[in-house]
């Protein structure tokens, strides 16, 4: 049997018309208006609108997660089953969802209370640094405040996130084939997000974690596991953490994974992960099958 991991993107990936395909089946249909209740908006209609409503962090959130969600139960429903799960960033609700940590309710409300978090932060900056000397760049970090690197996506490309003058400051100081900032409010995966994340660990209280039927590797520590206290521990230390996508990756290779499935829109995912390991399989799951 081929080992296989299923990894679920976060915002950045969404696209106007993602899932819309879905409503011709009735299991779908059935989870957008379950999402809608929860929500109090359409996830159908923020998804086929015209304008920029799902590129807003308080809508792209919760339409990521319940896109993800149905597209991995349908899977499941074809027989089709992981080893190992991730996800990048917000994706990891999904994968954690997957992976049976809580329920699919539970997550909606987890990633409706952190849409609305994140998407009331502001004055902060984040960048996508692509071909850059890794050693430079560490060093800098290290000498530098008020920036960090917040997600360490490939050997390639990173994502660092701070104030608007010291990311600004550390592009100008290292070198970098492309440095591209993100249409982003806040510094996202940074020390600066810790009012919104002790706020949200409220509500992550109230919500009770099961042991995983399969084991999860999260951002803040790409080491598998299932147990139910390590994953919600990991979840509450996310907001402010970086995500360690590039290790995730490696451990994959590490645990003997072959085959690796992204689930959800675009293949951001798979784009990095051929950069880290191009020998594994990948396979991207946008839509019906």
């Amino acid at each position: 049997m081929t080992k296989t991991a299923w990894v679920f993107p976060g915002q950045g990936s969404q696209a106007t018309g993602m899932g819309m395909d879905l409503l011709e089946i009735d299991y779908a249909k059935d989870k957008f208006a379950q999402a809608e209740e929860i929500l109090g908006w359409s996830v159908v209609e923020i998804c086929q609108s015209e304008d920029d409503s799902l590129s807003r962090t308080l809508y792209t959130q919760p339409c990521m997660y319940v896109v993800e969600s149905i597209l991995a139960d349908l899977l499941r429903q074809q027989g089709r089953q992981p080893d190992l799960v991730a996800g990048h960033s917000l994706g990891e609700y999904a994968a954690l969802y997957v992976a049976g940590a809580f329920d699919w309710s539970s997550g909606l409300r987890l990633i409706k209370r952190r849409a609305e978090l994140m998407d009331s932060v502001s004055g902060g900056m984040m960048a996508a640094l692509i071909g850059f000397d890794r050693a430079q760049l560490e060093t800098q970090l290290q000498q530098m405040s008020d920036v960090v690197l917040a997600n360490d996506n490939s050997p390639a490309q990173v994502v660092i996130s701070g104030t608007p003058t010291a990311v600004q400051e550390l592009i100008a100081s290292i070198k970098t084939k492309r440095a591209m900032p993100l249409k982003v409010s806040g510094a996202f995966h940074s020390p600066f997000m810790a009012a919104a994340a002790s706020e949200f660990q409220q509500v992550l209280a109230t919500v009770t974690f099961n042991t995983a039927t399969i084991p999860v590797l999260s951002n803040v520590e790409p080491v598998p596991t299932v147990d139910a206290a390590i994953l919600k521990d990991r979840l509450t230390r996310q907001m402010t953490g970086g995500v360690r996508w590039r290790e995730t990756v490696q451990h994959f290779v590490e645990e003997g994974v072959q085959q690796v499935v992204e689930i959800g829109p675009g293949s951001v995912l798979t784009g990095l992960i051929k950069r880290t390991s191009p020998d594994l399989g990948l396979e991207n799951i946008s839509g019906k099958s």
